[in-house]
C-alpha cells in the first residue's frame, strides 16, 4: 500500500484483485460493493467495526471451493458502499441485507456476521426470517441481552462499551481518522487476543483498515451505527425495535465468541440462545477475542462449514 499515511484516500483501495469478482448492486436505495467467488447455495458474510469487506478475504475462495456461493459486502456507509448521511439504525440495517440477498438473485442465504454485523445478522434473521436459511453469529451477542448487560453489568458490559460511549461525541470521526486512522489500529490491537495482536498478519490487516476508514466520510457513518443504538434507547423508534425483535428466530443458529473478547462479553452474549427456537448451538473460543473470523481462521471456516451444510 504505497498511500501515506496522511489525510484521505480514494475508494479504489479496497478494490483488491484476488480470486474473486468485484460487483456494485443496488439494493435498498443504495448502491453496495461486493465482492464474490464460486457458485452453489450463497453465504453472505457481515463484517464488523473497525473493518469492510477484507474481514472476509481468506474465507471467500475456502467458502467457494467448498460448492457454496461466497459473497462479501461493504456494510452501507463503509469501503466501496454508498455513504448516506443517515440509513444506520437497525431497520434500515437489516433491510440493506434483506435486500442484497434479493438484488443478487437469491431466496435465502446462510449469513454470517461478524462484531457490530453479527448484531445486524441477529436483526435481519428476527426482521426477514425468511430469506435466512442459517445464522453465523461471531463475536456479537443477541442485541437485547447485550442492552441488558450494558444496564444490568455496570463493572462488565457496561464499562467493556465505554469506547462506543465515546463514538458518542460529536466529531469523533476526526480522533478516529487522525495520524492516518491510528485509532482504528488501537481498537483492532484493543480488542483481539493477545496472540494474534503480536503477529505480522494483524500489522498488514490494521493497516488495511486504517486505510479503509480514511476513505472520505466513512468514519462518520461507521459510528452512526453506535449513535443510534445508544440514542435509540430513549425513543420511540428504539422501544419499538426491542418489541419486534423480542419475537423468537426460527433461523438455526451457531454462535461462535472469543473467550478473551473485551468488547462484548461472554457473559453477555452467553444468553442469546434464549432468542432462538430453532437448532441452535454455541461455542467459546479459547484465547480469541472480538475477532474470530482473523483470529482463529481456520476453526471458524470449519463451523461456518459444517453449520452451513448441515
Amino acid at each position: 500500500m504505497t498511500e501515506q499515511h496522511s489525510g484521505a484516500v480514494d475508494e479504489s483501495c479496497v478494490l483488491t484483485d484476488g480470486p474473486w469478482t468485484h460487483r456494485f448492486v443496488g439494493a435498498n436505495g443504495s448502491r453496495f460493493h461486493i465482492v464474490e467467488a464460486g457458485t452453489g447455495p450463497m453465504v453472505l458474510f457481515l463484517h464488523g467495526f473497525p473493518e469492510h469487506w477484507w474481514a472476509w478475504h481468506e474465507m471467500l475462495p475456502a467458502v467457494a471451493d467448498a460448492g457454496f456461493r461466497a459473497v462479501a459486502v461493504d456494510l452501507r456507509g463503509y469501503g466501496a458502499s454508498d455513504k448516506p448521511p443517515r440509513g444506520y439504525d437497525g431497520y434500515t440495517l437489516a433491510a440493506d441485507v434483506a435486500g442484497l440477498i434479493r438484488a443478487l438473485g437469491e431466496r435465502s442465504a446462510t449469513v454470517v456476521g461478524a462484531g457490530a454485523g453479527g448484531l445486524i445478522a441477529w436483526t435481519v434473521a428476527s426482521f426477514h426470517p425468511s430469506l435466512v436459511r442459517r445464522l453465523v453469529v461471531l463475536g456479537a451477542p443477541h442485541p437485547l441481552r447485550l442492552r441488558a448487560a450494558i444496564f444490568a453489568d455496570p463493572r462488565g458490559q457496561f464499562a467493556a462499551s465505554t469506547p462506543a460511549l465515546r463514538f458518542q461525541l460529536p466529531r469523533y470521526e476526526h480522533v478516529l481518522t487522525r495520524d492516518g486512522a491510528a485509532a482504528v489500529e488501537d481498537i483492532l490491537r484493543r480488542w483481539s487476543g493477545p496472540g494474534w495482536a503480536d503477529t505480522p498478519e494483524f500489522a498488514a490487516y490494521a493497516e488495511r483498515c486504517r486505510e479503509a476508514m480514511r476513505i472520505p466520510q466513512a468514519a462518520f457513518c461507521a459510528l452512526e451505527g453506535y449513535r443510534w443504538a445508544f440514542r435509540s434507547v430513549l425513543r420511540l423508534h428504539g422501544y419499538r425495535f426491542v418489541r419486534l425483535m423480542q419475537k423468537p428466530l426460527i433461523t438455526p443458529t451457531l454462535q461462535l465468541h472469543g473467550a478473551l473478547d473485551v468488547a462484548a462479553l461472554p457473559r453477555t452474549a452467553q444468553g442469546s440462545g434464549r432468542y432462538v427456537v430453532a437448532p441452535y448451538e454455541w461455542r467459546l473460543l479459547d484465547g480469541v477475542g472480538h475477532f474470530p473470523h482473523v483470529e482463529a481462521r481456520d476453526v471458524v471456516l470449519g463451523e461456518i462449514l459444517r453449520w452451513t451444510k448441515s
